[in-house]
């Protein structure tokens, strides 16, 4: 720092006053209105002459980017996913990566077993069905859906919210748990969960509720498409909180007008915000807007850490969570 001038820095969305308070008692900080979504050439022109940015997620951070606005030294992500960081260019340009992981874990199991049971229970499609007007006598089948305590539940992506999740369906529910991830966790862990490693064909085969909970990378695009949807039960449900791009959503769509599933939930989206309109015509399938971790003191939780990031990094060197520390050997 030069004299008394504070760096600046952008936060590329809007935020929590508390937050902004945080990163201004350090840093000259330029803010982003309530509302607004920089294009990629708005955000390389508001990152001009800043050392450091707080980004959400959706702001993509690659090759271009970095050579356009050379002075930037750190992106903080409040997000724990960062499939919007091209973390090999970042490191090529001396610049760190951060996100918030850990902090969003239980908020976000709860919500991905909230999301499982209106999937299941078929909450949202009697909503609508309610508010249209169209509820004049009781019937025994009315929007009777599938049962959830007792049934088999699949888990793709065996990390923190997986776990969690495992442990929400075992010890609460009493549900068989079985997953598929990279690596079979230890003992120990899958004893804590409950839960049974198997390959992810028989994952497929045997779950009645399966959640996506893996991380988006190339590899996982379209993890779960036509071939992977013909596999299932036609009595189970599919629900992805993971990202957008893990399903094929169109295939999905299909496969719920054609009844191949009996039902989805999803809070993830190729493309998000935009959902492919096949999703919106059809019936059995749960939408939300990428809410699982939206409780207050999760979001705010998720902002703090990733100003914490930047604070720490631009003003001591060092990170609480980065993703490529070998660039923190060579200083802000």
């Amino acid at each position: 720092m030069t004299g008394t001038r504070k760096l600046p820095i952008l936060i590329a969305r809007a935020v929590f006053p508390d937050v902004e308070a945080r990163l201004r008692a350090h840093f000259e900080v330029e803010t982003t209105p309530a509302g607004v979504v920089w294009s990629q050439d708005e955000l390389v022109q508001r990152l001009q002459g800043k050392v450091g940015v707080l980004t959400t997620g959706g702001e993509r951070i690659d090759a271009a980017l970095l050579a356009a606005c050379p002075q930037l030294r750190i992106v903080a992500n409040l997000a724990v996913g960062h499939n919007n960081f091209d973390l090999a260019a970042m490191s090529a340009a001396g610049v760190l990566g951060t996100n918030a992981p850990d902090v969003l874990t239980e908020t976000t199991a709860d919500f991905g077993f909230a999301l499982l049971m209106a999937t299941a229970r078929r909450v949202t499609e009697s909503e609508r069905f309610l508010r249209a007007g169209q509820w004049n006598q009781w019937s025994l089948d009315l929007f009777a859906g599938a049962e959830v305590h007792g049934t088999t539940l699949g888990i793709l992506g065996m990390g923190r919210i997986g776990q969690a999740i495992a442990r929400r369906g075992a010890h609460g529910f009493g549900m068989r748990v079985i997953y598929h991830n990279r690596s079979r966790l230890d003992e120990a862990t899958e004893a804590d969960c409950r839960a049974r490693y198997v390959t992810k064909a028989e994952l497929l085969a045997q779950a009645d509720h399966l959640v996506l909970v893996l991380p988006y990378t190339p590899e996982a695009h379209h993890s779960i498409g036509a071939a992977e949807i013909a596999q299932m039960k036609p009595t189970a449900t599919l629900i992805n909180i993971a990202r957008g791009g893990i399903v094929d959503d169109a295939a999905l769509a299909a496969a719920l007008r054609e009844r191949r599933i009996a039902a989805a939930g999803l809070d993830v989206f190729e493309g998000e915000p935009r959902v492919h309109p096949d999703l919106l015509t059809v019936p059995n399938v749960a939408l939300t807007p990428h809410i699982a971790s939206a409780t207050l003191p999760t979001r705010m939780a998720m902002a703090m850490l990733a100003a914490d990031n930047l604070v720490a990094y631009l003003t001591e060197g060092r990170a609480l969570t980065p993703l490529n520390p070998d660039v923190i050997k060579a200083g802000p």
